[in-house]
Formats: structure tokens, sequence, C-alpha cells
């Protein structure tokens, strides 16, 4: 896989949970509420990040990533990161607030017959 490794999971994650959006959750309907929920821990964990570059207490390996890079050293795939997996995060959580309607909604179609 190589520099798309961390491109090609993050991707998946996508792909994983997008069918929760059309099973209901209406996460991507709602952008503005979707970015008050995922942009400030991605600031600050972008900042920590940046930090910790600069610092030299870790990087990422030039081998597993673009090269693509934005300030302070933080490589494509980590800002892509911030925001992919909370996305999924959120998607996750609506459709399991979902869940309960559709086991009683399966009841009834089963009541029925």
């Amino acid at each position: 896989m190589g520099k798309a490794e961390y491109l090609i999971v993050l991707g998946a994650c996508v792909l994983i949970t997008l069918p929760l959006e059309f099973a209901g959750a209406r996460v991507y309907r709602s952008p503005r509420l979707l970015a008050r929920a995922v942009l400030p821990a991605a600031l600050v964990f972008l900042v920590w990040d940046a930090l910790a570059i600069a610092a030299e207490v870790w990087d990422y390996a030039p081998d597993r990533v673009t090269g693509i890079r934005f300030p302070f050293g933080i490589p494509l795939e980590e800002v892509l990161f911030f925001v992919v997996i909370p996305i999924c995060g959120v998607l996750t959580y609506e459709a399991v607030g979902l869940a309960p309607a559709f086991v009683r909604q399966l009841g009834r179609r089963k009541a029925r017959r």
C-alpha cells in the first residue's frame, strides 16, 4: 500500500459508515451542526500534533504518507484523520440512536403477519 496506506484506511472508514447516512442518521444533511461537533476537537488535536512534531516527540513515516504537509509539518492524512474519524463516530452514534425505533418497527411488521 505504501504512501496511500493512511488514506486508504480513512477511505475505508468513510465507506463503511456511509450507509448509516442513508439508513437515517442524517449527519451529512446538517453540515453546520457537524462542523460544530468536529472542528473544535480537530483544532485541539492538530495543535497538539504540531507541538509534538515541533518538539520532535513524534513524526510520521514518510513511506506511509503522501508527503503533502500543512504548516508545522502536519501531514494531509493527519488533518483528514481528525475530520473523518469524528464524522464516522457521529454517524455511528446517530445510527445507534435509531436502533430502538428500527427494532420496534420490525416488531410491528412481524405482528401484522
